[in-house]
């Protein structure tokens, strides 16, 4: 089983909701699991995998509780090759800047040289009335690849 990093980003509460339905459902198939609301990037093990969930604000902004890692990451570049890492990207269609908080932590992970384990998740507010859902079949797809 794997021990996994849950990172949060989120504003009115839908991305720790999908957050927590996905940890509850990796734990009960036997995953350790640990949730941050507030991370920093010393806080994220680089033996563990990475699980982000990302609504995004403003004009594709990055969520204040996640903007300290993400900020860290850019201002440090750490060399993340061997990072496993998944990622979903949440937002509203109806906006210009969709999902783009999570596509812009998508491309600079990428940029690190961490793997994604699989293509990223992007959740349209205006599509899905139950995001969590979308997501625990997204993370059905692929967890026994873990």
């Amino acid at each position: 089983m794997a021990d996994i990093d849950i990172l949060v980003g989120t504003v009115y509460g839908s991305a720790m909701l999908v957050a927590e339905t996905l940890r509850d459902h990796l734990q009960a198939q036997g995953h350790v699991c640990q949730l941050f609301d507030e991370a920093e990037l010393t806080d994220i093990d680089p033996s563990r995998f990475l699980l982000i969930v990302s609504a995004t604000t403003g004009q594709g902004d990055i969520p204040p509780n996640l903007q300290p890692f993400a900020t860290a990451l850019a201002d440090r570049a750490p060399y993340m090759k061997g990072w496993r890492y998944a990622l979903i990207a949440m937002g509203d269609s109806s906006y210009e800047h969709f999902c783009g908080a999570g596509r812009r932590l998508d491309e600079l992970l990428q940029e690190l040289a961490a793997d994604a384990l699989v293509p990223h998740l992007e959740i349209d507010a205006t599509l899905e009335d139950e995001p969590e859902v979308a997501a625990l079949a997204w993370l059905k797809s692929w967890e026994n690849r873990l």
